[in-house]
């Protein structure tokens, strides 16, 4: 399924690749697949206050706009950008798909 992002070690890297297999050729299904991702891939990186503000001036983004697609607050957003918070869980993991795929996939 997410062929690009690396693998945890080597070992992991070579069940995913198996996974992966199996997968396209319908030995498992979605659901299963995407346990393998979760399982064999590095965990969604940290981010920093300055990279969380770059990100969203490269997407030209208000920090109200990012809030209301991260589905938080505006209060929250400037703590991030300001280092009194950090974000994990989910919007550690929506500000990742922002990253990686663009402001599309979470509209």
């Amino acid at each position: 399924m997410t062929a690009k992002t690396k693998a945890k070690s080597r070992i992991f890297e070579a069940v995913h690749e198996t996974a992966c297999g199996l997968y396209k050729a319908g030995l498992i299904d979605k659901r299963r697949m995407l346990e393998y991702d979760a399982l064999c891939l590095a965990p969604v990186p940290e981010y920093s206050s300055e990279k969380i503000r770059a990100l969203r001036e490269r997407h030209k983004l208000s920090q109200a706009v990012l809030a209301s697609v991260l589905n938080t607050s505006l209060s929250t957003i400037r703590q991030w950008e300001i280092g009194k918070k950090h974000p994990s869980g989910p919007s550690l993991k929506l500000l990742d798909l922002l990253d990686r795929k663009g402001l599309e996939t979470l509209l």
